[in-house]
């Protein structure tokens, strides 16, 4: 493959994340000028309809001209200033907010840079107030399987995919595991429409042995998103808050991927009418803007901090840019956007549509294993044989060269292993969801009949 000029000096210094850098010999990457809406426009012209909302950040399309503007105006008023002693008025604004809108009992906001800051702030809070509440035995956290919460070494001794944290594991915190909810492949045969989440057996199973010594439950409500977006009902959730209450753990709720609309309400905790610990949120938060992150807290957490200087109980865990204004003004004018035009009621009917249209085309594809979906998140699953669930192995990256073929087609439709999803900004338009759906199944058909494996599937 030719490369352009701006393609060449990339790949000689440019290191990018989550990438096999040999691959971008063949594969350079795609240089883009200009967003606007669901679009990106690469260096030649070439338009790209953004399935997966660059990362899951974007919520309100590309150059949203009210964030945009937001931005602009603080830029000229005031772009950053140490927040140790100090404040300012979007900071204060969207704390008032954010404790508004997220459930009840989270009263105290503690700012950071991205989801992983937030997850190790969480982490250390949880510790450290243990400790100061005489409970020196409680220094494990407690994870679910295929978990994911973030790439610095806090988070990823949390996180349960071994393809991120397995080269790790001697840097690693020792973390206690439990078998995480998976109802595609379902242990106990139920399906999420008549389940009472037996599944939560196993936290318990784990909480009776070591509850003496874990200070944290951490868990990614309804969705394990970087684990293929599996899903499970917001009874599980419920329940996980009962065994919390009665084994005298936190409850740490990672919503950087889930929170601002994307499982169908504000925030998918609310699902389960539960308020957990902590609420760590980022993504969204800025609407795909800047790097901003927020840990909610309870006020109860907050007390066992709270003390004179000397006797050193205070939470010594800063960030240059925490509560950078420009960011925080960004954030608010999403939190905004959400207040004034009505986005949960239409991404509701949304959703029902992308659902029904996702169903119609993927349900009797041979290779289609489910098609699930909660919210403006659909997830596709790829498996070589329908009957047995039994997936595609990973070295044939099956996804990836679908995703290769989508980009051809137009469609930024970026896999997590064998699943292929669906998380498109909120201002997509349901002719734009019929494209996007109907490109995406025009991109696995025909990798399938053009592929060594389709003769593999059967």
């Amino acid at each position: 493959m030719n490369s352009s000029n701006l393609q060449k000096r990339d790949v000689n210094h440019i290191w990018h994340p989550c990438s096999q850098m040999k691959d971008y010999e063949e594969f350079p990457p795609i240089v883009i000028k200009k967003g606007d809406g669901i679009y990106l426009y690469d260096e030649n012209g070439k338009q790209y309809m953004d399935a997966v909302s660059s990362w899951w950040v974007n919520l309100f399309g590309h150059s949203n001209q009210r964030i945009s503007q937001a931005l602009s105006q603080q830029a000229f008023e005031l772009e950053h200033v140490i927040f140790a002693n100090f404040t300012h008025e979007p900071a204060i604004l969207l704390a008032e907010k954010l404790v508004k809108y997220t459930p009840k009992g989270l009263n105290k906001v503690f700012f950071a840079d991205n989801g992983s800051s937030a997850i190790e702030v969480a982490l250390k809070m949880s510790f450290q107030y243990h400790m100061q509440k005489n409970k020196p035995n409680k220094k494990r956290f407690l994870s679910l399987t295929d978990a994911y919460h973030g790439e610095t070494l806090g988070a990823l001794s949390v996180g349960g995919v071994s393809l991120y944290n397995e080269v790790f594991q001697p840097l690693l915190l020792n973390t206690v595991r439990a078998q995480g909810p998976d109802c595609y492949r379902c242990p106990f045969n139920q399906t999420p429409n008549h389940c009472d989440t037996p599944c939560i057996s196993f936290v318990e199973e784990q909480l009776e042995k070591h509850a003496e010594e874990i200070t944290a439950i951490i868990i990614e409500p309804l969705i394990q998103a970087a684990a293929g977006m599996k899903m499970y009902p917001p009874s599980y959730l419920k329940k996980l808050k009962e065994l919390c209450l009665q084994y005298d753990v936190h409850l740490i709720a990672d919503e950087v991927a889930v929170g601002f609309g994307r499982t169908g309400t504000l925030f998918a905790c609310e699902q389960a009418g539960i308020t957990p610990d902590f609420m760590c949120l980022s993504k969204g938060l800025t609407g795909g803007y800047l790097p901003l992150s927020v840990v909610m807290t309870t006020d109860d957490v907050y007390e066992a901090f709270y003390d004179d200087y000397a006797s050193m109980k205070a939470f010594l865990h800063s960030h240059s840019y925490t509560g950078n204004p420009l960011a925080c003004r960004v954030a608010l004018e999403v939190l905004n956007i959400f207040e004034e035009e009505n986005i949960i009621k239409e991404n509701q009917v949304k959703s029902i549509y992308m659902r029904e249209k996702a169903s119609q085309e993927f349900s009797d594809l041979p290779y289609v294993g489910e098609y699930r979906q909660i919210g403006m998140v659909g997830a596709i699953e790829l498996v070589r044989d329908k009957e047995t669930k039994e997936p595609f192995p990973s070295k044939e990256r099956v996804g990836y060269q679908i995703y290769r073929i989508a980009l051809e087609k137009g469609l930024l439709l970026r896999p997590l292993g064998n699943v292929l999803y669906f998380m498109p900004p909120y201002v997509i338009e349901k002719e734009e969801i019929d494209k996007m759906i109907q490109v995406a199944s025009d991109s696995i058909q025909s990798f399938f009949e053009n592929s060594s494996v389709m003769t593999r599937c059967f």
